[in-house]
């Protein structure tokens, strides 16, 4: 959808906002009729009004800049999400609100059509605990989505995979690779705590280190400030990176496609600033005690988004009876193109999906609405002893907040299975 398309959908949706705040407004009427003091009374209700009003303006007032920016920058980020919080919160409210008066609505129906009385009301007034329990409940998605904003982006998990393979090289026994995917440096409102992120990544002290592509959201200089952070990288084996779908500064327009080109270009250059290797459908070969394995990259390709990886071009010069291990962004690429590739790619590193940065995910249950776009979407995936891991990316984009699916940091160990 081009940005003026965006644009009248957000619109919209301000609309809708604001017939919610209506209805609101009126339940909080009727929760604070008995209160003593009008001051009071009136602070809260108004008060709520004036708020809510504040935030719709200022989401459609940043959106109104989003057209003239180059990409989405943390402001727009911060009204947007304040703006989702708010609207999500008033849903909830109002949901519980209507089946109060729907059940109103049946009550008076049912009067009117047994009373005699013409001069009865049929139809009962707002009962005050409705609007209690609109409230208890509105106030779980509030305080989840400040939690998921202040905190919650910058909560980062440490997940551990130990995979087993027959045909591993004796060498690489317990050889361990750390993963990072979707960067996306433009969203960081918090250096801090992103820099904590880093520092628990080059805690783990893992053998190599790879990123799985969106290093920005749009642009190559929005790294640019963190190249001194995220350099701190290192592995001893190497660091290793592909690009993603953001990568290529398709969400933004340009002045001339060879400005495009050149921010491209610019990127490349900063994975080298970086001290990563980036790896453009091609191979590499990682050498340890005389054994080797190789490691192969591809540019994006990804179901319904940017199709430029070339698997076959990367595979060149791979010797068939190598251990792969593959960086390739999106996971479709892997449903599509790799699980059944004859190269028989023993592991597949991806990213892109965010597990939506909002879901559950205890033992025994997971869920995030991501899942209804994408087969896989977080964590491990074994197909006949191919493996597929989802990261769920480090950073964030556009809902400037994380709840239930925490950004995260990859650690998988290679161990040899003992045969019989």
């Amino acid at each position: 959808m081009h940005r003026s398309g965006f644009l009248r959908v957000f619109l919209v949706i301000a609309a809708i906002s604001l017939l919610l705040d209506w209805y609101v407004f009126s339940g909080l009427k009727t929760f604070t009729a008995d209160w003593q003091s009008q001051r009071l009374r009136q602070v809260v209700v108004y008060g709520y009004l004036l708020i809510s009003v504040g935030v719709t303006a200022l989401f459609i007032l940043g959106f109104g800049a989003f057209s003239t920016a180059k990409g989405m920058m943390p402001f727009h980020e911060w009204m947007l999400s304040l703006f989702l919080t708010f609207f999500i919160t008033k849903i909830f409210f109002v949901v519980i609100l209507f089946l109060g008066d729907l059940g109103r609505l049946f009550v008076g129906i049912y009067n009117a059509i047994s009373s005699t009385d013409t001069n009865h009301s049929y139809f009962p007034e707002r009962r005050k605990f409705i609007s209690e329990i609109a409230i208890l409940v509105a106030a779980f998605p509030f305080t989840g989505f400040f939690y998921a904003m202040f905190r919650g982006k910058y909560d980062y998990k440490v997940h551990r995979q130990t995979l087993y393979y027959d045909d591993l090289p004796d060498a690489f026994d317990g050889f361990t690779i750390t993963q990072l995917s979707d960067i996306h440096s433009g969203s960081f409102d918090n250096v801090d705590a992103m820099q904590r992120g880093i520092n628990l990544a080059q805690s783990q002290k893992s053998d190599l280190f790879v990123f799985t592509g969106d290093l920005v959201n749009n642009a190559a200089w929005e790294i640019e400030q963190y190249i001194s952070n995220f350099s701190q990288l290192r592995a001893p084996y190497g660091q290793y990176s592909i690009l993603g779908n953001h990568d290529y500064g398709d969400y933004i327009n340009w002045d001339s496609e060879e400005e495009k080109a050149a921010n491209l270009d610019k990127l490349k250059q900063h994975h080298k600033d970086l001290g990563y290797r980036l790896l453009l459908d091609e191979n590499v070969v990682i050498e340890k005690d005389g054994q080797q394995l190789s490691l192969i990259g591809v540019q994006n390709w990804g179901k319904g988004f940017k199709k430029v990886g070339d698997l076959d071009k990367a595979l060149k010069g791979v010797d068939p009876k190598a251990f792969k291990i593959l960086l390739s962004h999106d996971p479709t690429h892997w449903e599509e193109k790799v699980r059944y590739n004859p190269a028989n790619i023993h592991l597949t590193l991806s990213g892109h999906t965010h597990g939506a940065q909002f879901g559950v995910e205890i033992p025994g249950f997971r869920w995030s609405p991501v899942q209804y776009r994408y087969l896989d979407w977080a964590g491990l995936v074994n197909e006949k002893n191919r493996y597929l891991y989802v990261n769920r990316g480090f950073g964030f984009l556009a809902f400037s907040g994380r709840l239930g699916i925490w950004p995260e940091i990859t650690i998988i160990t290679l161990k040899k299975k003992l045969i019989g």
